[in-house]
């Protein structure tokens, strides 16, 4: 079964790849930072923007990049979760 594409994902798509990741990396490490649970909610938000990317794009991964995904987003959620309690 196919999605069809979203506008988001469309805009998405024409990201350079390299801004999304220094983009991404500068979040994390903002959230890594920030002092208690600000740091937690910052870290969760970008957990959950990257649980609905893999859900859509789960189909067309291969399984050793989908249990790789799924690591680190389990490692994030925990530290988030450390960092909010």
């Amino acid at each position: 079964m196919q999605r069809t594409q979203t506008p988001l994902l469309a805009r998405l798509a024409r990201l350079n790849p390299l801004v999304v990741f220094l983009a991404t990396l500068v979040v994390m490490l903002v959230g890594l930072f920030a002092p208690g649970p600000a740091g937690g909610v910052l870290l969760l938000a970008l957990a959950a923007m990257l649980v609905w990317l893999m859900s859509v794009t789960w189909p067309v991964q291969k399984p050793a990049t989908r249990v790789l995904r799924l690591l680190m987003l389990t490692l994030l959620i925990a530290v988030a979760l450390v960092k909010l309690f």
